[in-house]
């Protein structure tokens, strides 16, 4: 296994209980969100430590998703996971396909533009109403430039640690 492929990766996080049999609600990253449950085992991870976790089930109830989790069956053990964060290794996770990223796999890449200047580094994307922005730090100075493939982004190249943008470094 590769760095690549043993580092944890955010998929969730448990954000209540429900009833008394130790089931929890969580808020899931994933696409479609109920996928979460295909990405197994979890890594619970909290201010109290890690906790591998293995053979959670799921369901959708209402606007939420309601986890059971073979080792917790009361709502006592269950109180304890709130404010976990579910995680992954990147290894349990299905190669994206072409043209779609990871945005762990982003983070932390060199951003220059076409013109070859040095923009900076991946910081973190941002969800927006319309499309993904990276965040591209250099020092002090932080720019928001769209992820949209073919307008902005031209080329992603892991193996050159490199993402080429058409971005005016002015702006």
């Amino acid at each position: 296994m590769n760095a690549v492929d043993d580092r944890l990766i955010l998929i969730g996080r448990i954000v209540g209980l429900h009833g008394v049999a130790g089931d929890v609600k969580i808020e899931s990253f994933t696409e479609p969100r109920m996928q979460i449950f295909r990405y197994q085992p979890w890594m619970l991870v909290s201010a109290t430590g890690n906790r591998e976790i293995k053979g959670c089930r799921g369901r959708e109830q209402g606007k939420g998703i309601v986890a059971s989790i073979a080792e917790i069956n009361d709502r006592d053990q269950a109180a304890g996971l709130v404010g976990s964060e579910i995680k992954v290794l990147r290894s349990a996770l299905p190669a994206p396909k072409p043209g779609e990223y990871y945005w762990a796999d982003l983070e932390g890449l060199e951003v220059e533009n076409v013109e070859g200047i040095a923009l900076g580094r991946i910081s973190h994307l941002l969800a927006t109403g319309a499309n993904d922005v990276m965040v591209v730090k250099d020092g002090d100075r932080e720019r928001l430039v769209p992820f949209v493939v073919g307008q902005y982004v031209k080329q992603v190249d892991f193996g050159a640690g490199r993402v080429t943008v058409d971005w005016d470094p002015d702006f």
